[in-house]
C-alpha cells in the first residue's frame, strides 16, 4: 500500500470523519433490502471505535439532485448499522452546518454519529470547495472508507482532502486496493479473466487493459454476440451493437497476434422472449434461430469456461454469463461462480468485480468461497482500465 491507512495515525479523541458507502437499497417502507454494503464498512469503523475515535461517518444515498427527499434519508441505514454494532447510533439531520457541528460538539472518544445524506446539497457532487469546507470543519482527520465511490471526484471523497490532513485509507478500502492491484500488476500465472454483462462498449477498455496481463480471456453475457458477429456469424435477435463490431473484430486480431486465448461460447441458450418460463433450447453458436436470442452461455461454453479457470492461478471476473435474474438463464453464471469458488479451494487469487457479478456470486450462493468479491462496480471497472481513481490519488501517501 502506497497510502497511509487507519493504522498509521494516532486517532485516540480525534474528530475522524469517515466516507462510507451506504448507497443501499431501502424499500418502500424505509427497509434495507441488502445492507452488504453496510456490513463491509463494519470493520473500519469497529477498528475506529477502539482506538478511541470520535467517528462521524459520511454518506451519499440515490439520487436526489441536491434537494432534500425523505425517501433518500440515510436515518434507516442509521437504524440498521446500529442493529448491527448493538449499540445507538446517533444520527445528524444534516451533513454540513448547525445541525451537524452540535452532534458533534456533544461525541466523546469512541462515540458514533451517523450525516444525513451528503447528496442532498449539490455541493457534493459539483466537490464545490465550499462545501468540501463545511463537511471538513467537522474532523481532524479524514479516511476514505467508500470504494465505491472513489471514482469520483466529489466534496466528500476529493475535495474534503484538500482540508484535511492525514488522508487515510480505510480497511475495506484498503483490502479493494491490494487486490485489485494484485490482479492488474502482480497477478500470478496463468492468469484468467472472465467478462461478461450486457454491452462490449462498457468493457472496452478493460480488455485492452488485460490483454496485456492475461493468459486467457473468456467472454460471455450479452456482449458476446458482437465478437460472434464480428467473426461473421448469425446471432438472431440477439443483443448488437453494430457501432461496436469493427471493434471486437480489432480486438480479436490483437489477441491471436500477442498469443493470448480470446475464447467465444461455443453453445448459447436461446427463446423467442426474455420471460419467466418461456420456451428455450441450447444451440451451438453458429446455429442461432433468426427468430431468437441468445440469453445465456451453453453446457459446453460451460465447460470449456470452467477448465480454464480451475487450471488458474489468478481469476478475475467481471460481467454475468446470461440473463441470470431469471432462472432458465442462470445455469451459465451460477456454473462459473461454482468454477471461481473451486479455483479458490485449488488455492487460486479470485477477484470479483463487482455490479451485477457481485449480485449474482450472492444469489449462487457463493460470497464466501471466493477471494474478493468487490464493492464497487464503477470504481473496479474504471481501475481495471488502468486509470486512475480521485478518490485514491487524493489520499495522504507513505512516506
Amino acid at each position: 500500500m502506497k497510502k497511509l491507512d487507519i493504522f498509521d495515525t494516532n486517532l485516540l479523541g480525534k474528530r475522524v470523519l469517515t466516507r462510507v458507502d451506504f448507497n443501499v437499497p431501502i424499500d418502500a417502507e424505509g427497509r434495507i433490502a441488502d445492507d452488504t454494503r453496510i456490513r463491509a464498512s463494519l470493520p473500519t469503523i469497529e477498528a475506529l471505535v477502539e482506538q478511541g475515535a470520535k467517528v462521524i461517518l459520511m454518506s451519499h444515498l440515490g439520487r436526489p439532485k441536491g434537494k432534500r427527499a425523505t425517501e433518500y434519508s440515510l436515518r434507516p441505514v442509521a437504524a440498521r448499522l446500529a442493529e448491527l454494532l448493538g449499540r445507538e447510533v446517533p444520527f445528524a439531520e444534516d451533513c454540513i452546518g448547525d445541525a451537524a457541528k452540535m452532534n458533534v460538539d456533544a461525541m466523546e472518544p469512541g462515540d458514533l454519529l451517523l450525516l444525513e445524506n451528503l447528496r442532498f446539497h449539490p455541493g457534493e457532487e459539483a466537490n464545490d470547495e465550499d462545501f468540501a469546507a463545511a463537511l471538513a470543519k467537522l474532523g481532524d482527520v479524514f479516511v476514505n472508507d467508500a470504494f465505491g465511490s472513489a471514482h469520483r471526484a466529489h466534496a466528500s471523497t476529493e475535495g474534503v482532502t484538500r482540508f484535511l490532513s492525514p488522508a487515510l485509507c480505510g480497511l475495506l478500502m484498503k483490502k479493494e486496493l491490494e487486490y485489485l492491484t494484485q490482479v492488474i500488476e502482480a497477478p500470478v500465472h496463468p492468469f484468467t479473466a472472465i467478462l461478461g454483462g450486457a454491452k462490449i462498449s462498457g468493457k472496452i477498455d478493460v480488455i485492452q487493459n488485460l490483454m496485456g496481463k492475461v493468459d486467457t480471456l473468456l467472454i460471455g453475457g450479452g456482449m458476446m454476440f458482437t465478437f460472434l458477429k464480428a467473426k461473421g456469424l448469425e446471432i438472431g435477435k440477439s443483443l448488437l451493437e453494430k457501432d461496436r463490431v469493427e471493434i471486437a473484430a480489432r480486438l480479436l486480431r490483437v489477441a491471436e497476434e500477442q498469443g493470448k486465448r480470446l475464447l467465444l461460447p461455443i453453445d448459447v441458450v436461446v427463446a423467442k422472449t426474455i420471460v419467466e418460463d418461456t420456451e428455450h433450447e441450447t444451440v451451438p453458436v453458429d446455429a442461432i434461430p433468426p427468430d431468437m436470442l441468445g440469453l445465456d452461455i451453453g453446457p459446453k461454453s460451460v465447460a470449456l469456461f470452467s477448465k480454464h479457470i480451475k487450471e488458474s492461478n489468478t481469476v478475475l471476473w467481471n460481467g454475468p454469463m446470461g440473463v441470470f435474474e431469471i432462472p432458465a438463464f442462470a445455469n451459465g453464471t451460477f456454473a462459473i461462480a461454482s468454477a471461481l469458488a473451486e479455483a479458490t479451494r485449488n488455492g487460486a487469487v479470485t477477484v470479483v468485480g463487482g455490479g451485477d457479478s457481485a449480485a449474482a456470486i450472492m444469489k449462487a450462493g457463493r460470497e464466501d468461497d471466493i477471494s474478493h468479491i468487490s464493492t464497487g462496480g464503477g470504481a473496479s471497472l474504471e481501475l481495471l482500465e488502468g486509470k486512475a481513481l480521485p478518490g485514491v490519488v487524493a489520499l495522504t501517501d507513505r512516506p
